[in-house]
């Protein structure tokens, strides 16, 4: 394990776009001597045993032939459900993509958009790993003109979870590769257009 005592910036961004689906996302450039394992579906791998650790096992990735479900503890219920993973290589960058098919966070009408995707990707810098949240309609939103009361409660609980867990999640990974030292900073991103959340 090589030492990296620099401070690693995640970048971030997490904004409603006009129709009101949510677009999330966060990267880290991890240096070179650090990356040569770091796949897509490394990254997949250590974010579902992440998750179950991060939520002491409330929330458990559920794994089946067609579709991978985050199920609450005790329930049959997916909080949000996915298709499989499809796997996307295009040059130096390199992807595993869930698409959005359901569950209990989505609003039913609009359950069949969205996707999260995690990301590899080669820069001049290093190994560029990013988790995307794109075309999400979370329920608490209700419909694409959601009310002010609404887009704040989102704002002040899903979506701050969401971010809470992304960036945790990457410092994590960080520290796996580089040691139990290891530091990242949040800073902001601007990819999209959008309604910041």
């Amino acid at each position: 394990m090589a030492s990296h005592p620099d401070i690693r910036e995640v970048a971030c961004q997490q904004v409603l776009l006009d129709d009101s689906s949510v677009f999330s996302v966060q990267w880290l450039v991890l240096p070179r001597d650090l990356a040569a394992e770091v796949t897509p579906e490394f990254l997949l791998e250590r974010y579902l045993s992440y998750l179950r650790r991060f939520t002491a096992s409330l929330v458990r990735p559920q794994r089946e032939t067609e579709r991978l479900g985050f199920r609450l503890l005790g329930t049959r219920r997916n909080l949000i459900e996915f298709n499989a993973p499809e796997f996307v290589a295009d040059g130096g960058r390199r992807s595993v993509i869930l698409t959005i098919r359901g569950g209990f966070l989505v609003q039913p009408d609009r359950c069949d958009r969205g996707r999260l995707e995690f990301t590899t990707e080669e820069t001049t810098e290093g190994l560029r790993v990013s988790l995307q949240l794109s075309d999400y309609c979370p329920l608490l939103l209700g419909s694409a003109k959601p009310s002010w009361v609404r887009r704040r409660l989102y704002r002040l609980t899903q979506a701050a979870i969401h971010k809470v867990v992304t960036v945790r999640f990457l410092l994590v990974l960080y520290r796996e590769l580089a040691g139990p030292q290891a530091c990242v900073k949040v800073v902001p991103a601007q990819v999209r257009k959008g309604r910041p959340t």
